[in-house]
């Protein structure tokens, strides 16, 4: 224990970045399981659309889905998310997958969800990039 404490007196900043990552990795771990939502992969995406009456949700703009977007997506883009979420409040008990290019605007559009009352909301890892790459299907906007 000496020397720790030893080590600690001789090289603080070193000591301090240390705690420094380590808050950041605990604060990571539980903002996880606390922020409401499942975090899904393209395969858990397509098996939770296989098994039922899922909506997806496509949070990207509109030059965005014209690119191509995954069939059967509803889409309302993330900026006015909560000024249409009437829309889609029949589906508060069904599962909800939300995507959008990346996975980072679905994330807060998940949160977005979650506070409307929405109890089974799936963001999708990686976005509509992580699903292109497991190579699913895109549908084209004619």
């Amino acid at each position: 224990m000496d020397q720790y404490l030893e080590f600690i007196s001789n090289h603080p900043l070193l000591f301090l970045a240390l705690a420094a990552v380590i808050a950041m990795l605990i604060w990571t771990e539980l903002r996880r399981f606390t922020v409401g939502y499942q975090i899904i992969t393209p395969n858990d995406a397509v098996r939770l659309m296989n098994q039922g009456d899922a909506l997806i949700l496509d949070v990207r703009e509109d030059n965005e889905v014209r690119q191509g977007f995954i069939e059967g997506a509803k889409h309302i883009p993330l900026g006015v998310l909560a000024k249409r979420i009437d829309e889609i409040s029949g589906s508060k008990g069904k599962p909800v997958i939300a995507y959008c290019r990346s996975g980072n605007r679905s994330a807060s559009a998940c949160s977005i969800l979650t506070k409307a009352g929405f109890e089974n909301v799936h963001n999708l890892k990686g976005g509509v990039m992580a699903w292109s790459q497991a190579n699913l299907p895109l549908k084209k906007k004619k």
